[in-house]
């Protein structure tokens, strides 16, 4: 394993002129949406330390979309933590989390179980989903409801506004550096695990695992329109998105990762704009990144040290 090699990867990832204005204006399309929250407590799911509830939330373009809330007994203040999903997994319950002091949210985008009514291109499926159309393209509304659930955990009353965390890997790897950058003055402290969705054209390159063998696949029948395809990807790519984070971050990266190529790890990280940042790179670990290493260990005393669940 050359890890110098990994370390000087150049991603071919192009930031188009009007990145900005197309999300800006997808933004406040969400904005737009009034977001009708509901929580319905879950005694079946709850404890005597903790209280379960379902979600749902109005989101980009009108989709009604589902989450777990778990929070500690009691008025709080509770420190906040978002948890965002993988490509294949379906959303947690967040009951570990509350028990250690947060308020947690785990979201389920469209697509996933109980948001799936009206959007459901399946997995595989939504990397591919319209991906000619930057407009229309799946990750599109996707995006947003991760956005969305930030929103929806920051304004319950017993969540103090100042210590919000989100975590992921994988494809919650790339859904925690998306919300970190587009609530970067919201979100306190972020832990993102082996990013998925970065240079991902050249990382369909250097894999055949899915999800991103979905793109070969695609264009082993359609080669023409690989153009097409990069050119919805700068818009959607994480890789343009990291420079605006400000909050302390880490991002762990398997060093044998055949999934989220290492390469694009390191490239994304670099982009990352706070100044207070840490890579956790593992060499003899593939996807998990780290996880069955000691890393869960890693983002515990991260986001404790952080946001002070307890306090």
């Amino acid at each position: 394993m050359n890890v110098s090699k990994l370390q000087s990867f150049q991603s071919s990832v192009r930031r188009p002129p009007d990145f900005d204005r197309f999300w800006d204006q997808t933004i406040a399309a969400t904005d737009a949406v009034p977001v009708n929250a509901s929580f319905e407590h879950v005694p079946m799911r709850s404890t005597g330390e903790v209280d379960v509830f379902e979600v749902h939330y109005d989101s980009y373009e009108g989709l009604r979309i589902a989450a777990w809330y778990c929070a500690p007994k009691g008025k709080g203040p509770f420190p906040g933590m978002l948890v965002v999903p993988g490509y294949v997994s379906e959303p947690m319950i967040p009951k570990s989390l509350a028990a250690q002091g947060y308020a947690a949210l785990s979201a389920a985008p469209r697509g996933k179980l109980r948001s799936n009514s009206v959007f459901n291109p399946g997995y595989p499926g939504l990397l591919m989903h319209n991906i000619t159309d930057r407009d229309t393209y799946g990750y599109r509304g996707f995006y947003m409801d991760a956005m969305r659930a930030f929103d929806v955990l920051q304004a319950r009353p017993e969540v103090d506004r100042s210590r919000i965390g989100v975590q992921g890997s994988s494809q919650g790897g790339a859904l925690t550096l998306l919300v970190s950058a587009l609530r970067a003055d919201r979100v306190n402290a972020a832990s993102a695990g082996a990013p998925y969705l970065c240079s991902t054209m050249d990382a369909a390159t250097m894999t055949h695992s899915y999800p991103y063998q979905e793109i070969n696949d695609y264009l082993r029948l359609h080669p023409a329109d690989q153009p097409k395809l990069k050119a919805t990807w700068d818009y959607y790519d994480i890789h343009n998105f990291v420079p605006r984070i400000r909050c302390p971050i880490i991002v762990n990266i398997g060093l044998n990762d055949d999934v989220c190529p290492p390469a694009t790890g390191f490239a994304v990280f670099r982009e990352i704009g706070s100044k207070d940042k840490k890579l956790y790179p593992y060499e003899d670990c593939a996807h998990d990144a780290g996880t069955g290493a000691g890393h869960a260990g890693v983002v515990r005393e991260f986001m404790a040290a952080k946001l002070e669940p307890g306090k």
